[in-house]
């Protein structure tokens, strides 16, 4: 990740991009603007072609769990804009450009159409919906071999209310990895705060072998969410 100097002294020019408020605009929304056009992660999403810097979230998970793997049956949950799609059609080989390597499956659902993804096959589905882990099954033509989601509610901006959206999510998310996961598979899910917690943080050590709460450097400092990465599903 690119290192950003700061300059203090005379002569040194401040490499900071400041954001001039604009008539119309919120104080809020310049800021969340100037953030933006100075996050290395923001400008390496830019370069490497990626949907969203949320794709180095998942991929920095991915190094020190290695779960997407050459082969892998993976289901993205709530995969707008794209970029945990794009890391994992790398990851599993799902393009077949692995000389030697098996050739892994993507599948992405949302409850939005997004632009297609190379290697990724996209499906409109509200999750939560009755027979969803059936089509899930029938598209990958057996179990998944990973479940991920970095699916949010929309902010309230209410601190409680926000988790337990958030948590829900989880929750609803973990109970459709159980459905549709294979035996060792993974479960990867956004949580904020402590991680995982209280009866989830419970179920998920009865259904996997190991369960952490991670927060992965390319998640915002100033964020609460965390990872939370179960794997070994005992099935």
């Amino acid at each position: 990740m690119p290192n950003e100097k700061k300059s203090s002294g005379r002569g040194q020019r401040d490499l900071r991009v400041r954001v001039k408020s604009a008539k119309g605009r919120r104080l809020s929304s310049t800021r969340w603007l100037e953030r933006q056009l100075n996050d290395p992660y923001v400008q390496m999403a830019q370069k490497d072609g990626y949907r969203g810097r949320a794709a180095y979230k998942i991929l920095e998970l991915d190094d020190k769990f290695r779960f997407l793997v050459p082969g892998a049956r993976v289901v993205d949950l709530g995969c707008a804009p794209g970029g945990w799609c794009q890391i994992a059609v790398k990851r599993v080989n799902a393009l077949d450009d692995k000389p030697g390597k098996r050739v892994g499956t993507v599948l992405g659902i949302d409850l939005q159409e997004i632009d297609p993804i190379p290697g990724a096959e996209l499906h409109v589905l509200d999750f939560l919906e009755d027979e969803a882990d059936v089509k899930v099954k029938g598209w990958l033509g057996g179990k998944a071999d990973v479940v991920m989601s970095d699916m949010a509610a929309a902010s309230s901006g209410h601190k409680q209310t926000d988790h337990l959206r958030i948590m829900a999510l989880c929750e609803a998310a973990a109970y459709f990895a159980f459905d549709v996961l294979d035996e060792g598979g993974t479960f990867v899910a956004k949580v904020l705060a402590g991680g995982a917690e209280g009866d989830l943080q419970r179920v998920l050590k009865q259904k996997f072998t190991k369960v952490a709460n991670v927060k992965p450097p390319a998640s915002r400092s100033d964020s609460s969410e965390k990872f939370v990465v179960a794997t070994g599903f005992r099935g």
